[in-house]
């Protein structure tokens, strides 16, 4: 489940102020290439009960290329470094890695840290405002896709919130805040050795 929702993160960061639609998304694709944002995660199951609560960071560098800690309640690292993505949860010492392109395919990470034409892998409309927010809404086409549907929320300073929707119902509303946008990153960020003696699972 922590890996699912860290995953569920990785879409944070936009800053076009003007209506909601997917040529901001486009516009943030293009000339955003480096990232870095707070976060505040809330999951509620199907009847709006609240699961888990959930701060950390994210760093992006583009493409596939990011750095996803939480820090709260518990710890995890999800790491990208362009060809793999290694999860390590250090409760478990347990390390999962997995190719790039199985880790990531329709998912909110691909849309973050992807390349320029992976809104291919979405059908988008515009969504009524809600709670001071313009919408934008993207579903999967493929249709083994663990989410139903991801929504943008968008305010003048640019992506304020993102919610998830995945196939049991849940949902994971991320708030964002502390944006900094193309920071300079080094790619050591985004590099990754399992520690010594954890079990690593996967590819």
């Amino acid at each position: 489940m922590r890996s699912n929702l860290a995953l569920l993160a990785l879409l944070l960061v936009a800053t076009i102020a003007d209506a909601a639609s997917l040529d901001r998304l486009r516009e943030f694709v293009r000339e955003t290439q480096t990232a870095r944002v707070s976060f505040i995660q809330t999951v509620t199951d199907r009847n709006g009960r609240m699961v888990q609560r959930a701060t950390g960071e994210l760093a992006i560098a583009r493409p596939g290329h990011f750095r996803w800690t939480l820090e709260k309640p518990y710890q995890q690292i999800l790491v990208g470094d362009g060809e793999r993505v290694w999860v390590f949860d250090p409760d478990l010492n347990q390390v999962v890695v997995r190719r790039n392109d199985r880790a990531l395919g329709s998912t909110p990470a691909a849309l973050l840290a992807g390349k320029e034409d992976v809104e291919r892998a979405f059908d988008w409309k515009d969504l009524p405002a809600a709670n001071g927010l313009d919408w934008l809404g993207a579903k999967p086409k493929d249709k083994e896709s663990s989410f139903t549907e991801i929504r943008l929320g968008f305010n003048a300073g640019g992506l304020a919130a993102l919610e998830v929707t995945d196939n049991f119902g849940q949902h994971t509303l991320v708030s964002l805040f502390n944006l900094e946008r193309n920071p300079k990153l080094s790619l050591d960020l985004f590099k990754f050795t399992p520690p010594k003696g954890a079990d690593v699972v996967g590819e």
